[in-house]
């Protein structure tokens, strides 16, 4: 990321560009919107055709800040849930629909802005979309006694099995673990080092899935611990909370997933205390930690402070990281967002808390994860200085990124991207915007950038020429 920078710079400096003026840590200095691609309006590049269960279009565009991920050069991948459930249809499913799950790959050009409003913009391009399928059969809901037909993809083929978000994909007879179940709600999403896999984490499981970039079939399954999984299940969320008392709250698994920058640890965190854990009121969620090589697990706690629950995580090196916590109020929601906050923690000194029944119990003894004493970023108060009121700020704020670095008056800076979950609704949620922010590098002196080889993949437009040559125009003080 650094190159990028300084090759910027250097081009700049050459054209005798002055800077637009002195950046602060985390300041804003983009806003971008991604509302369409080359298929129409709301419509991504998956070349689906029809419309699901409930009406909508299977192309549908949306969603596709639950998760967002760095991977080189202008390029980030951006991961919708499960689909658009916000769509009322069916009680019995939870209203979801087989959408097939699927990440999408979006050009970031951000360049200098000639005047005026934030110091640079943000033009994102969708350029590809890849669906996630499995090698193997799996399972899938019948739709006896729903009023539906059967959840498997028409798309299905011997050699690929799609996952999809309707919640009835599953086998009732073993764990919500279970790797041969057709359901999926993605909520995490990390690249591979060498740019060939994406590392995806969800809340039905929860599970950890290894992708093949290029085609999206999943090559790998990581087993988390057992302490994590449901055993009753349901395709309605609520009568799935009230049928267990261990594992995953419904529609609150793992929320949030990490890489070190060195590619070699995976590290998940869960949105909320675990049915075992949130007795007596208890506000541990927790952080669990993946060897990619020997498949070796760890489990910490992290103390929720303000928010309802954590929506995402990102590695700042091996060991410290920062984690989103938020409520659910804001555009989306009919009401002002109060809490959309970034902690710094660390989990050095931790205690591994995988052998502990319930944190919330009488004498459970443990350290946590260390966290900052106050948020390093307000979001709601970071917009609110640029005149976005609490109302228009969305109530889904779920992803994540370190991005390409930027020089602005001859002084390093790290971008941090901040995306958010529309819940395919644009017309309630608005649009999925990309926020971006500054920080000085000299501001995160432990910041390690992880570093992703460029590797083409078949079917996608990679654009890093147009980034840097946006990157390098000549810059104009804003009036």
């Amino acid at each position: 990321m650094k190159h990028n920078a300084i090759v910027a710079a250097a081009v700049a400096a050459a054209l005798g560009a002055p800077a637009a003026h002195a950046l602060s840590s985390y300041d804003l200095i983009a806003i971008g919107s991604l509302t369409s691609s080359s298929a129409g309006s709301y419509a991504d590049l998956s070349g689906l055709t029809g419309t699901l269960e409930n009406g909508l279009p299977a192309n549908l565009l949306g969603g596709i800040g639950s998760a967002f991920a760095y991977a080189g050069g202008s390029t980030y991948l951006a991961l919708p849930d499960r689909g658009p459930n916000a769509t009322a249809y069916n009680p019995l499913l939870d209203d979801t629909v087989s959408y097939i799950s699927r990440f999408q790959t979006v050009n970031m050009t951000l360049t200098a802005a000639a005047s005026g409003g934030l110091p640079y913009t943000l033009t994102p391009v969708l350029t590809r979309t890849t669906l996630l399928s499995s090698p193997t059969p799996l399972t899938y809901g019948t739709g006896s006694g729903l009023g539906v037909g059967s959840g498997a993809p028409a798309q299905n083929s011997a050699s690929a099995y799609y996952f999809t978000g309707r919640s009835d994909n599953f086998d009732a007879s073993l764990p919500s673990t279970n790797p041969a179940n057709g359901r999926l709600d993605p909520e995490g999403i990390r690249v591979s080092n060498d740019g060939k896999s994406v590392f995806v984490s969800d809340e039905y499981g929860p599970y950890v899935y290894q992708f093949d970039r290029a085609t999206g079939q999943r090559i790998r399954t990581f087993d988390l611990p057992a302490n994590l999984a449901a055993t009753n299940l349901s395709p309605v969320g609520n009568t799935e909370i009230a049928g267990n008392t261990v594992g995953r709250v419904a529609n609150k698994g793992m929320e949030g997933l990490a890489i070190t920058p060195d590619g070699t640890t995976l590290v998940g965190i869960m949105q909320a205390p675990l049915e075992q854990d949130a007795t007596n009121k208890g506000k541990d969620v927790r952080l669990v930690t993946i060897d990619i090589a020997t498949g070796t697990t760890h489990e910490y706690a992290y103390k929720l402070t303000t928010g309802s629950g954590v929506s995402e995580i990102v590695a700042l090196n091996d060991h410290e990281f920062l984690v989103d916590e938020r409520d659910g109020k804001g555009l989306g929601d009919s009401s002002a967002a109060a809490v959309k906050q970034l902690f710094k923690v660390d989990i050095t000194g931790a205690t591994d808390v995988t052998g502990i029944a319930s944190l919330s119990a009488a004498g459970a003894t443990f350290t946590r994860v260390a966290k900052s004493a106050s948020p390093v970023l307000d979001v709601v108060a970071a917009l609110g200085a640029h005149g976005i009121a609490p109302t228009d700020v969305p109530a889904k704020i779920e992803g994540l990124a370190f991005g390409q670095d930027i020089t602005d008056n001859g002084e390093l800076f790290h971008t941090l991207w901040v995306a958010n979950d529309n819940d395919f609704v644009a017309a309630v949620a608005g649009p999925n915007n990309f926020y971006v922010f500054a920080i000085k590098a000299s501001d995160l002196p432990t910041f390690a950038a992880q570093n992703i080889s460029a590797v083409p993949v078949p079917g996608a437009v990679w654009l890093m020429g147009s980034a840097l040559a946006g990157l390098v125009n000549a810059r104009r003080r804003r009036a």
